[in-house]
C-alpha cells in the first residue's frame, strides 16, 4: 500500500543538464550479498549470513559469501567458517581485505555451520588472478587466534593513515534500538595498536549518542582526525591522542539519521590544494530516540532534509547548510561518482531499518513500505537549490529495501544487488503468509547513457600498478575530441566497504596533474591523511565523461602500521 507521502514535499524537482542513466539486469548472485566490496576489474566480494541460499559450496552446504564475476555475471562459492552477517571492514596498506564483527551463532539455529561471528577477523587476498581461482582468493579466518578485542555486531571500520583499520562501536546482539547494557561503546585497531593490545578505547560520544549510535557514519578527515556522525550528532576525535577534539551542531530540525531512523552520509571529494573537507548527512527520520517500537510504523515518512557542512572553522561556525531531497528517504545507498557526483539509491520512502519489529511490521513482515525505487543524483559543486534532481535518473523495477547494496565497478557503472528485510529466504513461490519484498538474488548494472551507448570515452592504456606519496606517476591516455574543450579531472578512490547504506571508507581525492598530447602526469596525495595509504582505482574524468578505472597502490605497499610517508602541507581541516 502506497502512502500520501508525496503530497507533504513542499518544493519542485529540479532539472538539470547531466547524463542519463539506465538499468539492466543481469544475472544472479545466489547469496544475498548484503555485503559488497569491489575487487578487481572482474571481481566483486559479497557476504551474507548463513542462509538456504542457492549458492552450494562443493560439499553442497549452502554458501554465504562468494565471488561476483563482473565479466560473466556469474558467483562461485567462497568456504568461511564465521558468520559474516552485519559486519564492516575495509582494504589495509598491503591490499588485504579485512572484515570484522558479524553475527551471533545463536542468531541463525539450524542455518549452516557458522559458528559465532560477532569477534570475526577475515582476510582475503590480495587476489591478482581475474577468475579468482589464484592464491589469495580465498576467505582465511583463525578465531581461536585471530579475533576482535570485543563482541561486534553493526561496528563501522576506517582505514586511517597508517594503513589499519580504526574500528567502532556495536552492540553484543541483535537490536533494533542499542542500549547501555549491550552496546560496544568502545574502538580498537585492526592490527593492533603498539601497547593497546587486547584493550579497547571508551567513547563518550558513543555513549551519549545511544540508542541510535550502531554502524556510526564515520570518515577520517585530512587533519587525520576521524569524523563520526551517530544518531543526531557529530565529533572530530584525535585518534593519536585519544581526545573528542569537538562536537559539531546537531543535526537540524530533530533529525536522526543512525539505525534504526538509517539516514545516509557521505564525504565529498578532496580536492588540492587545502582538501577541505564537506560532508552531507540526508535522509533519515525527525521522530525522537525515545520513541517505542509500538509506536513506530512502516509508514512513518522518512525525511526529506539533507545537510552539509564543511569541516573548517569557518565551515562549522557557518553549521549544517540545509537542503531537501525530492523525496523522504531511509536505508538509501550513496555511490560517489568519479565526477565527484553522488547517486542516491535504494531503499524506503517510510518505515525504518532493522528486521520486522515495529508496531504494525506483522502484517508485511517488514519495518518499511513504499520502496524507493527511483535514484537521486546530487551535484557536488553545484550552488544550494541547484545539486539535487532526479532527472535522468531512472526508475528500477525491482524493490531494493533493506540489505540490498550498491558499488561503482571498474567499468564506470554501478552494481546494484541484494535486499532482504526477513530473517529467512522469502521467495515468490513459497510465501503463504503473502510478506512483502521477497529475498532478492536479481543482479542489475546502472550506466550512464556514454557507457549504455559505447560512445566516445577517456581510455586509461598504461598506468602505474603503485605511487608513491607525493610522487609523480605518468598515465597513457586518449581523450575523445568530442570531450577535450572540456574540464579534465584525475579520480583517486575507494569505493568502501558497502552495507546496510552505509559506505565504509568511500573517498574520492582529486589529483594534481598535466597533460601533454597523450601523456598524463599526475601526482599522488601527499601524505595518508589526505588518502590513506592502500589499494585505490584511478579513473580520468574529461567533461563529465570518465574512463574504466585502473588499480593502483598507494603507498609503499607494507603491512600496517605504515610509518608516516609523504610530506606535510598546510591543510584548514579540523
Amino acid at each position: 500500500m502506497r502512502s500520501t507521502f508525496l503530497s507533504l514535499l513542499p518544493f519542485v524537482r529540479l532539472a538539470l543538464a547531466q547524463n542519463t542513466w539506465s538499468f539492466v539486469q543481469q544475472g544472479n548472485s545466489g547469496i544475498i550479498p548484503l555485503e559488497l566490496i569491489t575487487l578487481s576489474p572482474t571481481l566483486a566480494l559479497m557476504y551474507d549470513r548463513p542462509y538456504t541460499n542457492p549458492l552450494k559450496l562443493p560439499d553442497g552446504e549452502p554458501a554465504w559469501a562468494g565471488l561476483w564475476h563482473l565479466d560473466t555475471n556469474t558467483a562461485t562459492p567462497l568456504r568461511t567458517i564465521t558468520n559474516t552477517f552485519c559486519a564492516s571492514g575495509g582494504f589495509i596498506s598491503n591490499g588485504t581485505h579485512v572484515a570484522v564483527g558479524g553475527q551471533p551463532l545463536d542468531a541463525i539455529p539450524g542455518w549452516g555451520n557458522a559458528t559465532d561471528g560477532t569477534m570475526g577477523i577475515r582476510l582475503f587476498g590480495p587476489c591478482t588472478s581475474a577468475d579468482g581461482t589464484g592464491p589469495g582468493c580465498t576467505v582465511f579466518e583463525d578465531p581461536a587466534t585471530l579475533h576482535l578485542v570485543r563482541t561486534r555486531w553493526y561496528p563501522t571500520a576506517v582505514r586511517i593513515a597508517d594503513g589499519s583499520l580504526f574500528i567502532m562501536g556495536g552492540s553484543d546482539i541483535l537490536t533494533t534500538f542499542n542500549a547501555p547494557d549491550i552496546a560496544q561503546n568502545n574502538y580498537e585497531f585492526f592490527p593492533p595498536r603498539a601497547g593497546e593490545e587486547g584493550t579497547v578505547r571508551d567513547s563518550k560520544f558513543l555513549n551519549d549518542t545511544l540508542p541510535a549510535n550502531l554502524f556510526p557514519r564515520s570518515m577520517m578527515l585530512p587533519s587525520g582526525h576521524i569524523l563520526m556522525i551517530a544518531n543526531n550528532q557529530s565529533v572530530i576525535y584525535d585518534i593519536d591522542t585519544n581526545t573528542e577534539l569537538m562536537r559539531l551542531p546537531e543535526l537540524p530540525n530533530g533529525v536522526r539519521i543512525g539505525v534504526p531512523f538509517d539516514g545516509f552520509a557521505q564525504l565529498l571529494p578532496l580536492s588540492p590544494p587545502l582538501y577541505e573537507p564537506t560532508v552531507i548527512a540526508c535522509g533519515g527520520s525527525n521522530k525522537p530516540d525515545t520513541i517505542t517500537l509500538e509506536e513506530m510504523s512502516v509508514n512513518d515518512v522518512a525525511s526529506t532534509q539533507c545537510q552539509r557542512i564543511t569541516l573548517t572553522a569557518a565551515g562549522v561556525a557557518a553549521g549544517w547548510e540545509i537542503d531537501h531531497l525530492p523525496e523522504p528517504r531511509v536505508m538509501a545507498e550513496t555511490v560517489i561518482l568519479p565526477s565527484g557526483d553522488v547517486y542516491i539509491l535504494n531503499g524506503a520512502h517510510t518505515g525504518y531499518s532493522g528486521y520486522p519489529s515495529v508496531g504494525d511490521s506483522g502484517a508485511t513482515g517488514t519495518n518499511a513500505a513504499n520502496p524507493a525505487q527511483q535514484g537521486i543524483m546530487y551535484k557536488s559543486t553545484l550552488p544550494l537549490g541547484q545539486r539535487i534532481t532526479q532527472s535522468g535518473i531512472p526508475t528500477s523495477p525491482i524493490p531494493r529495501m533493506y540489505h540490498s547494496a550498491a558499488t561503482l565497478t571498474a567499468k564506470g557503472n554501478i552494481m546494484v544487488a541484494a535486499s532482504n528485510p526477513h530473517p529467512f529466504v522469502l521467495t515468490a513461490d513459497n510465501n503463504p503468509n503473502n510478506l512483502s519484498f521477497p529475498s532478492e538474488y536479481r543482479v542489475e548494472y546502472l550506466s550512464p547513457d556514454f557507457i549504455t551507448n559505447n560512445s566516445p570515452r577517456p581510455v586509461i592504456s598504461k598506468s602505474p600498478s603503485q605511487l608513491a606519496f607525493n610522487a609523480n606517476g605518468t598515465l597513457t591516455v586518449t581523450i575523445p575530441a568530442t570531450l577535450a574543450a572540456g574540464e579534465l579531472q584525475v579520480s583517486l578512490m575507494d569505493m568502501g566497504f558497502v552495507t546496510h547504506g552505509w559506505h565504509a571508507g568511500s573517498r574520492l581525492v582529486f589529483l594534481e596533474h598535466t597533460l601533454s598530447g597523450s601523456t598524463l602526469t599526475i601526482t599522488a596525495p601527499p601524505n595518508g591523511n589526505i588518502y590513506p595509504p592502500g589499494p585505490a582505482w584511478i579513473y580520468v574524468v574529461a567533461d563529465g565523461v570518465w574512463s574504466e578505472g585502473v588499480q593502483i597502490m598507494i603507498g609503499d605497499g607494507g603491512n600496517p602500521p605504515r610509518p608516516a610517508q609523504g610530506v606535510p602541507v598546510t591543510i584548514t581541516s579540523l
